[in-house]
């Protein structure tokens, strides 16, 4: 099998790679294709990954290309992990929000929306190209905001695309941990969409666990989320929010620590990633234990300025295990390749899974999977004020949608405007013009 991935020279590549050496069953990936618009990064990349497969006798032969018609023909399977606007664009998101007292955060408010308009129209004109070369292959979006594009995505390709996420799949390992339970044999009832979602229970046996964790204090204290958001706010829930949500529940709380910050986020990364590829251009680097000398300090420090807002210091060292979301890929892949079953939580179209939804709206739920796809489980209900939130966020992303197809600024202003973490339309109009001055492909933007 083929497998393409867009994005070939990201810093996260060698993890998906990593997943496929383990792989040694009949029908697995026999080619990767890098697709890379920076020859550079792939170079660094593809040296990565050569050292990686040293020594495997069936390690999956790796090539790189800067042309996406190329990469894409003959393609099983399509990743795309692009970055629109690297994380130069990132950091411009993070700062031009800050300047208005709002978030600034890749996924999450005025940062996922600027993202979005700019992502939405390439990963569109990606889906079309791969309709027209590789109309059999199934796409795995890594693309942020996740959700957001693969429903982009999905208007194109329908359920041939599936949005992943390691957020959900971290969080439901970390409960299970604390509750003594194996996560590969537990039912995670999470619901909601990427990056704005809720673990209502954890089953084992057909008993719920949550209720035994949510009475006890100590352990509710003993996790990433636990210290996070305080285990009073977790009980009054009645769940465990992802990690992500506390940019909505503390919101004041997260920009003023954003604020106050040295650098935000993708100032960190971007300097952070510009030294590993600098790096990697020097004749004799190691290029493997470069990478992984990165990959712990980015781990590290994964939302630092949250947990500096909450007051609960570094990360403990259980928590910095990642959700897998490479061995996620690796699952579906393998469902869907050989119809090995499984359960996944993925982000895939509505289907009436949440009545509050229509049915293309792309959620991010428990899904069973085999040779014919991801199938969304059907879930409880959600409480109102979690309706309120969804509703309101996919609301937004419609609105991006709308504004990538019609290159309407009114309705990217509206999308803006209409985000819960945006409290003004004046706000709201200040932010896209401090955007499309930014960002060259926001251009599009006129009407």
């Amino acid at each position: 099998m083929k497998l393409t991935i867009l994005g070939g020279g990201g810093f996260r590549v060698p993890l998906v790679y990593g997943a496929l050496l383990g792989d040694h069953a009949e029908g697995r990936v026999t080619h990767v294709t890098l697709h890379d618009l920076d020859a550079g990064r792939l170079s660094a990349i593809a040296r990565v990954l050569a050292e990686q497969g040293a020594g495997v006798p069936d390690a999956p032969e790796v090539t790189a290309t800067t042309d996406l018609d190329e990469a894409l023909r003959g393609a099983d399977f399509v990743f795309s992990a692009i970055r629109v606007g690297g994380l130069e664009g990132r950091a411009a998101d993070e700062r031009i929000a800050l300047a208005e007292g709002v978030l600034g955060q890749e996924t999450v408010g005025a940062g996922g929306i600027a993202y979005g308009l700019r992502t939405v129209p390439v990963a569109t004109h990606i889906a079309r190209r791969i309709a027209a070369l590789a109309p059999d292959a199934w796409v795995i979006n890594f693309t942020n905001p996740a959700g957001l594009v693969t429903e982009a995505m999905s208007r194109v390709l329908g359920d041939r695309v599936v949005g992943i996420c390691d957020s959900p799949v971290g969080l439901g390992r970390r409960v299970a941990r604390i509750l003594g339970a194996d996560p590969d044999e537990a039912w995670i009832d999470y619901v909601g969409l990427n990056h704005l979602g809720w673990l209502r229970g954890l089953h084992v046996g057909g008993r719920d666990q949550l209720p035994r964790l949510l009475a006890d204090e100590r352990a509710l204290g003993s996790f990433e989320e636990g210290r996070l958001f305080g285990p009073e706010w977790l009980r009054s829930l009645g769940a465990i929010p992802n990690e992500y949500l506390h940019y909505y529940y503390f919101n004041r709380e997260a920009v003023r620590a954003y604020r106050q910050a040295e650098r935000t986020r993708g100032a960190y990364l971007l300097d952070q990633q510009a030294g590993f590829y600098r790096e990697m251009g020097k004749p004799g680097t190691p290029p493997l234990a470069a990478w992984h000398r990165t990959l712990a300090d980015r781990e590290a420090t994964y939302m630092a300025a949250n947990r500096e807002a909450a007051g609960i210091g570094e990360r403990n060292e259980e928590d910095l295990e990642s959700g897998g979301y490479e061995k996620v890929a690796l699952a579906l892949m393998r469902a869907v390749a050989r119809n090995e079953r499984a359960t996944l939580i993925l982000n895939v179209r509505n289907r009436g899974t949440l009545s509050a939804l229509d049915a293309d709206a792309v959620v991010e739920v428990p899904c069973f999977v085999d040779a014919t796809g991801a199938h969304p489980v059907t879930v409880a209900p959600l409480p109102y004020h979690a309706v309120g939130l969804v509703t309101a966020v996919k609301g937004v992303e419609r609105e991006v949608l709308a504004a990538a197809e019609s290159g309407s600024r009114t309705t990217a202003v509206k999308a803006f405007a209409l985000h819960p973490l945006v409290d003004s339309v004046a706000v709201a109009r200040r932010l896209l013009a401090g955007y499309t001055d930014e960002h060259p492909g926001l251009a599009y933007l006129r009407s």
